[in-house]
């Protein structure tokens, strides 16, 4: 639906115009529509979220059906609530004008809908304020067949003098169903991602974090919201989202006196009121979210799909395995050591090594974590003949060579410190609080900008044939003072929100020049994964917990929000199953490896050379397949998931005993399939078989895919069999 922009051009100019009809504006996908309508005063509110109509003409009707309004309790529709007038709940907005009124007020001026292609439209509805020249513009972008959206908010204003956005939400929504349950996801470190699921009583309830550099680690910007009932897998109304920011965020859920939701996203308000220059935009992040009314599976399927697609870096592309030396050696390593374990990963078949943590440093070295960060110069004590030297070496072994570094960060014991203390975010009054021995450098100067960016350019200028880059952040943001913005003049609750956005600046810059190196995001374990960062990287790192029982449940977690082809998943040391059970697990993924070679067993290196071998066959079905969570591990003594291909002609069943407090003999029950052909018929093979075992599954039987969906095959999971990984495959009869 398009409006004439002249019109609304003139209506701007008239600030308190008068429309006769309310104006009516919906947002469709494929199957869902959020519907905004205008009032008598012109105010823009939410009057329907829920399934779309194939008539548009009937959502002109819907407010009719709805009797909310009361002078007692109020109508918190609003489509973005402003603060000091007529509003005396939650604000979206909250602002101080440059004469000093705190005041707001936003009118509906005028939309429009942008096709951008037959998938994907956006949708921009200017908001003025009657009195003064302040402007807000809405922006919701739709994927029609992921039904999935966008929604960010652009603000602006011409008054005379600078404005301070005291709050600025993403977006303001309103559900009037009834009965809320939401799943949130708390964490700690090495136990990210742990859910919790509460039904939303009156109220609000408020999910934020504070940490500056990290948005998760105690909190995540990731939240399930179901309607009706608690939220499942198959079944049910239920939005999946997150606020796609990499620091402070706040998501409210606020239910009314008439039992609806008021959902808030955005920046986190706490001390990050932002000074706004006349004529200049300040753009919020976006929220963004899968709408379903069939269950978690496929609002996560749908989310998967678009992150492939439209979001990730690379997103169809294709991810390298790897050997990563860190728990072979931590930092006790020298250039014979680590050449030593490049036959190591030629043998396994990984695709590279990878190098971590303590290469750098000399009048600092980095022989452990409290020294040389920042100094990002080889260590010649390690490292004598440079890196350029081990990736000649990584070269002669057929595998590629990756490098850790950690740029946004410094120790004090470091010459980078020495030298630009003025750099480094600290109280310059208040004793220097470390987390993991270290600071933060100050992102918020563009100085600072320049040498993060240079740390990587320099890496790429002097070894171009570098494959691979590892970012850690591992600091939060304590003490927070930034100098720069004291020296330009600026206000110190700028540091949260110019941190983020320097950094952003940074990878922008790294991908014009380096447009297709992948790179792992890495935050002392999960710290960091959402959607803006995901523009430039092509994986995250979900924990440092790599002890396989536990990374079911993690990977299951970050499975409602991320496709596997962005998760890095290790075989390291951690835990004590099987190597089987823990190459099985890693499989779920971009599969890596965190051992030494050498120590292993004559049969583990025969089992872990032919799983790498039977992974290159199957990583495309679990990187860019449809995945279907069916046996749950937070409710039963095992876990199930699985990956099917685009035409459903293959499948990978991955299946793990998680549970060994009561001895279990072989489970009893068939496990249900999903997302297979019910016409086409199926073989069943179990793969990743540890030398000197035979499978107990039969290989010769052939099912139909409406036998497998409905009354399921039983992986005859046991103590003796505690990971079974099963290969679906199309049987196409002869002469076909």
């Amino acid at each position: 639906m398009k409006k004439n922009i002249a019109f609304g051009l003139l209506l701007m100019a008239l600030g308190n115009a008068v429309f006769s009809q309310p104006v009516t504006i919906p947002i469709v996908s494929q199957d869902q529509a959020i519907v905004l309508q205008t009032d008598k005063y012109q105010r823009l509110n939410t009057i329907y979220f829920g399934k779309a109509l194939r008539n548009e003409e009937e959502y002109a009707s819907i407010s009719q059906q709805f009797h909310f309004n009361d002078d007692n309790a109020g109508f918190y529709s609003n489509v973005y609530t402003p603060a000091g007038t007529w509003n005396l709940s939650e604000p979206a907005i909250q602002v101080t004008h440059g004469d000093g009124n705190k005041s707001l007020e936003l009118h509906y001026v005028s939309h429009e809908t942008k096709i951008i292609d037959p998938n994907i439209s956006i949708t921009r509805i200017l908001l003025k304020d009657p009195n003064y020249p302040f402007f807000v513009t809405l922006n919701y972008e739709v994927w029609k067949k992921e039904n999935v959206i966008s929604q960010w908010t652009e603000i602006k204003h011409m008054e005379k003098k600078p404005v301070m956005l005291e709050k600025y939400a993403s977006a303001n929504y309103y559900f009037t169903d009834k009965d809320f349950y939401l799943t949130s996801f708390q964490g700690v470190y090495a136990k990210e991602m742990q859910p919790a699921e509460t039904k939303l009583l009156q109220g609000m309830r408020s999910i934020d974090s504070k940490l500056g550099t990290r948005a998760m680690l105690l909190q995540s910007p990731n939240f399930i919201l179901s309607f009706g009932k608690t939220a499942s897998e198959n079944d049910g109304r239920v939005i999946l989202g997150q606020l796609a920011w990499s620091g402070n965020f706040k998501l409210d859920f606020e239910v009314d006196s008439y039992h609806n939701l008021r959902f808030i996203a955005g920046i986190n308000p706490y001390e990050s009121a932002y000074q706004l220059q006349p004529n200049q935009i300040f753009r919020t992040p976006e929220i963004i979210f899968a709408i379903s009314d069939h269950g978690t599976g496929e609002a996560s399927r749908n989310l998967q799909t678009w992150a492939r697609n439209y979001r990730v870096l690379d997103g169809k592309g294709e991810r390298l395995t790897l050997l990563n030396n860190w728990e072979s050696t931590y930092f006790d390593f020298d250039e014979h050591k680590l050449t030593s374990l490049f036959k190591g990963a030629k043998d396994l078949g990984v695709d590279m090594f990878l190098l971590d943590d303590g290469w750098f440093g000399n009048k600092h070295p980095r022989d452990g974590d409290t020294a040389g960060l920042g100094d990002w110069q080889e260590n010649v004590k390690k490292l004598p003949h440079g890196i350029g030297y081990l990736i000649k070496e990584a070269k002669k072994e057929g595998i590629k060579f990756g490098i850790w570094i950690e740029p946004e960060m410094v120790n004090p014991k470091s010459e980078l410190y020495e030298k630009h203390l003025d750099w480094v975010i600290r109280q310059p009054l208040r004793p220097e609080t470390y987390f993991r021995n270290q600071l933060v450098l100050d992102l918020s100067n563009p100085t600072v900008q320049d040498f993060v960016f240079g740390i990587v350019d320099s890496l790429f200028i002097k070894n171009p044939e570098l494959a691979f880059i590892k970012w850690d952040c591992n600091a939060v943001i304590y003490n927070a003072y930034s100098a720069y913005l004291n020296k330009m003049g600026l206000p110190q609750t700028h540091l949260y929100v110019d941190y983020v956005h320097g950094l952003y600046k940074v990878l922008s810059r790294i991908r014009e020049k380096y447009p297709k190196v992948p790179m792992m995001l890495c935050s002392g374990g999960g710290g960091r994964g959402d959607y803006e960062l995901l523009k430039y990287f092509t994986e995250l790192w979900p924990s440092d917990d790599t002890d396989p029982i536990e990374r079911v449940f993690i990977q299951w977690d970050y499975s409602y929000f991320f496709p596997s082809v962005v998760m890095d998943n290790h075989v390291t040391n951690w835990g004590k199953e099987s190597l089987k059970f823990k190459v099985d697990v890693a499989s779920m993924g971009k599969l890596g490896f965190d051992i030494v070679t050498s120590r292993l067993t004559a049969n583990d290196m025969l089992f872990a050379k032919q799983a790498v071998n039977n992974y290159q066959s199957f990583k495309d079905i679990v990187w860019h397949g449809d995945m279907y969570r069916l046996v749950n591990p937070y409710v039963n003594d095992f876990s199930s998931l699985m990956y099917v291909n685009a035409d459903k002609s293959k499948a990978i069943l991955f299946n793990y005993l998680i549970n060994y407090r009561q001895e279990m003999g072989t489970n009893e029950r068939p496990i249900i399939l999903n997302g297979l052909s019910p016409t086409k018929k199926y073989s069943v093979k179990e793969i990743n078989l540890y030398p000197g075992t035979t499978s107990t599954i039969p290989s010769d039987k052939i099912y139909t895919g409406e036998f497998l969906m409905k009354l399921g095959i039983n992986a005859d999971i046991n103590l003796g069999r505690t990971s079974v990984v099963l290969e679906i495959e199309e049987v196409i009869p002869k002469g076909l």
